[in-house]
């Protein structure tokens, strides 16, 4: 099969290449790896939307953060993904060195062109925030700064574009790139498909992708990150996302509510050796709730209900790789996309974009375009009047799947039926947050895997909890 353009990477980033390149006449495939899309670090990531105090004046990653933020809350507007412009403080508890930092992240916040930051006391902090410690002594506060949820924007990216004509091919792990005047990528698995213009996308294997293109120029640095999520009883303990002052590591342990309701602790940051090391560690999660309590003393950590781990696609140099490459022809590198990627992600999708138009491919929009998405939400919005007549109509809404998040049997069923639909356990989980609360699916997954067995046309025994190597079931008695 030809494309014009093949994406590699399912993640935020690639979904958002891919829905954006949806606004051509072109023909556009994305394609991942895993069973489904934002299987990577735009599963596992902390949900901000930075303000654009922190990157390095000059960079890639200060350009793309200012220019992004505005972009990702107007396409959340558009795909209906939830989110709240929350802002954030960023604290100093008065050691040597960190009343200073804030005055320069201050300082640089305005190189990058914000207008909007200020300067807080720590009883000025402390009115915006009663549950943070009496030890901070000031803060930078950033009100442009907000939340989303990762995996949806990706879902909803590549929703998105499917519906403007694009084509997703899930499990398909590139083993093999032939470069000349088209490229041929092939899969493990064999399939095969040609195209004009690749796009790496590929996070934290992208080095990978670029080396197996003959233009491994680049060494990917994997970073992971441990986190603890609460119940949605310390959900409301903070407001802002608050953050410490950063480190050469990061921005450091925050504590932030999240869309959902939820309160997450985390992340660390430690080198790992591959892109898939996502395990946690005893001292990691020790080190998350320690610091989580340096900034807000009150949280409690007996209503943490899972932990989990992320990894960071760093690069040496510290900034995003976003160029033609200078070898192979046709091939563009979107690499080394760590923090503030997810805030970056529509406005690196645009300048991915713009480089393929610079190399000759079609730039005409297509007339019908549309980038709005439907809200999959729609159900849980309506009165209980409106829900009491939806369900005489659709019966299957009124059957309560998951109690904990109060997910329904249709709801979950339109999970297995939108594209791109869910294709196991976690699938679902992401799509409809039945398993996300306080029991983790403990009851819900047995109704669950029936309705996939179901819906996917497939024995019980054959239904995955995350794709390949992961059945729930070992056979029948």
């Amino acid at each position: 099969m030809y494309y014009d353009v093949a994406i590699i990477g399912g993640g935020v980033v690639g979904a958002m290449t891919a829905r954006e390149l949806s606004r051509y006449a072109l023909s556009v495939c994305l394609l991942e790896k895993e069973n489904d899309v934002a299987m990577g670090a735009s599963r596992a990531n902390s949900g901000i939307l930075h303000g654009g105090y922190d990157p390095e004046p000059g960079t890639l990653k200060a350009k793309l953060n200012v220019e992004g933020l505005p972009l990702v809350y107007e396409a959340a507007r558009e795909l209906n993904v939830p989110y709240q412009n929350c802002g954030s403080l960023v604290c100093s508890f008065g050691a040597e060195g960190e009343d200073a930092a804030i005055d320069a992240l201050y300082a640089r916040g305005v190189q990058n062109g914000l207008d909007c930051l200020r300067i807080l006391s720590g009883s000025e902090a402390r009115a915006l925030e009663p549950e943070l410690s009496e030890k901070v002594t000031r803060a930078l506060l950033v009100p442009n700064a907000g939340i989303i949820c990762p995996y949806e924007l990706t879902l909803a990216a590549t929703e998105n574009a499917l519906h403007n004509g694009a084509t997703l091919k899930r499990n398909f792990e590139v083993c093999a790139i032939e470069a000349g005047e088209k490229f041929a990528v092939t899969a493990a698995s064999g399939e095969r498909i040609q195209c004009g213009y690749l796009v790496n996308c590929a996070g934290g294997y992208s080095d990978k992708i670029a080396a197996l293109a003959g233009d491994g120029f680049f060494e990917i640095q994997p970073r992971a990150g441990e986190y603890l999520l609460l119940d949605k009883a310390e959900g409301r303990r903070v407001t802002h996302t608050i953050f410490q002052v950063p480190t050469a590591a990061g921005k450091g342990i925050l504590v932030t509510p999240t869309v959902d309701g939820n309160l997450l602790t985390g992340p660390t940051a430690v080198p790992v050796a591959a892109p898939d090391s996502t395990e946690t560690t005893a001292d990691g999660l020790q080190t998350v709730v320690a610091l989580a309590a340096k900034s807000v003393p009150g949280v409690n950590f007996r209503q943490v209900i899972t932990s989990f781990a992320g990894v960071r696609s760093s690069e040496k140099h510290g900034d995003f790789i976003i160029q033609a490459s200078e070898r192979v022809k046709n091939l563009v590198h979107v690499a080394a996309i760590d923090s503030p990627g997810l805030t970056s992600c529509v406005a690196i999708a645009k300048m991915a974009v713009n480089i393929l138009h610079t190399l000759g491919a079609p730039s005409e929009r297509k007339p019908d375009w549309d980038g709005t998405r439907a809200d999959p939400h729609a159900f849980r919005k309506l009165s209980d009047e409106e829900k009491d007549a939806y369900i005489r109509l659709h019966p299957a809404y009124g059957r309560i799947v998951c109690r904990c998040e109060t997910v329904s049997e249709g709801e979950i069923l339109d999970a297995l039926r939108r594209e791109p639909r869910a294709l196991d356990l976690d699938g679902v989980k992401r799509r409809t947050r039945s398993g996300m609360g306080r029991c983790q699916g403990g009851f819900c997954s047995p109704h669950i895997l029936g309705l996939l067995a179901k819906e996917l046309g497939i024995p019980m025994e054959q239904v995955t909890k995350s794709g390949s190597g992961s059945n729930l079931l070992t056979g029948r008695l």
